[in-house]
């Protein structure tokens, strides 16, 4: 017996988002019921919506930064139990048989891990996001949300969080290393605040100036204007690692410049057109360019424990259900600081 629920869906591509009610499955003896609390806005969600990165599902209801409670859990579980502080990211299911699921990165299950919403899972139904009032995920794909963090601001550590805090934690970002992050928006103000908790040495690079403050307050030690080009020979040679959080068309040589002797610049935003660079860019100074994607469910919850232990959470703005198409004009136009998270209960009121 199906669960009905509120929800707020993109009926076709581009459409504006409306109140809606879908169907969520009964419990299977491995499965966790979540009343949502809060689900944050990422950028991804917008270009899904406006079916930017290839053919999408619709109606599509969006949201892979949940966080929430647990109303109830399967048969099975033993993990979680009613009453439970929980979050749910970018995906819900994995084979559980590949290598890369059994190494703990179920993102890039052989055979495809399934995505939270505009996905469709291993018993052939569709996925549908956390815009919604419950979801019902696959006991394994759920993390705990520790006590001391809101789940209004942990909501956008699901996405944002992890998706930074994974190459910061791979390439070694820690106490005497330098790190740059490439613009400071919702991921790259999570980058900074989680590589300065690492103990590293933290500029922001972006087009301008004028989040200047906001960098430094989040703990940056220098921002610079990449619009003036100055930037790049000031800064030539001082990096150990590069982050890249735009997804937009750089310069990339002139980045990799900027690079130590063995440093890397690892991208994880995702531009809608190719990136060039000339291969004596890394070949000179046996530098990295790299790629990095969200983080495996170990990762996640290894993120949540250490944004936690840090007093680390999103800066949001909350908004009411009736508010979603606003903010969606509004994140186009770089006009929030720096993560629109939804009350959920706001949802079909």
């Amino acid at each position: 017996m199906t669960t009905t629920t509120h929800a707020i869906a993109a009926p076709s591509p581009g459409a504006a988002l409306s109140p809606t009610t879908i169907e969520r499955r009964d419990l299977r003896p491995d499965d966790v019921l979540i009343d949502i609390a809060y689900a944050g806005i990422c950028h991804s969600d917008i270009h899904q919506v406006k079916e930017d990165w290839g053919s999408a599902i619709f109606p599509m209801v969006p949201g892979h930064e949940i966080a929430g409670v647990v109303a109830a859990v399967g048969s099975g579980v033993t993990k979680y139990q009613v009453g439970d502080r929980v979050g749910v990211g970018c995906m819900v299911d994995s084979c559980g048989e590949c290598e890369c699921c059994l190494a703990g990165t179920e993102q890039f299950c052989v055979k495809g891990n399934i995505q939270t919403y505009n996905g469709v899972g291993f018993d052939g139904e569709n996925t549908y996001g956390g815009y919604s009032r419950q979801i019902v995920v696959k006991d394994g794909f759920v993390c705990r949300i520790p006590e001391g963090i809101g789940l209004d601001i942990a909501a956008p550590l699901l996405c944002a969080g992890i998706t930074t805090y994974s190459p910061l934690n791979r390439w070694g970002a820690g106490p005497g290393k330098k790190v740059a992050v490439v613009g400071l928006g919702g991921l790259g103000h999570m980058a900074v605040k989680i590589a300065v908790a690492m103990g590293a040495e933290v500029t922001v690079l972006s087009q301008s100036l004028k989040k200047q403050e906001d960098g430094l307050k989040l703990g940056a030690k220098d921002y610079f204007a990449t619009g003036d080009a100055s930037t790049f020979q000031t800064l030539r040679g001082r990096f150990d690692l590069i982050l890249n959080t735009v997804s937009a068309t750089l310069p990339v040589d002139s980045y990799l410049g900027m690079l130590r002797v063995g440093g890397a610049m690892v991208n994880v935003g995702a531009p809608g057109e190719p990136l060039s660079y000339n291969a004596f860019s890394l070949l000179g100074g046996n530098r990295v360019l790299a790629g990095s994607m969200i983080g495996g469910i170990a990762e996640t919850q290894e993120m949540l424990d250490f944004c936690a232990e840090h007093g680390i959470g999103a800066e949001i703005e909350t908004i009411s259900a009736d508010q979603v198409n606003v903010a969606y004009d509004r994140v186009e136009n770089s006009d929030v600081r720096y993560r629109f998270v939804i009350d959920a209960a706001t949802i079909g009121a």
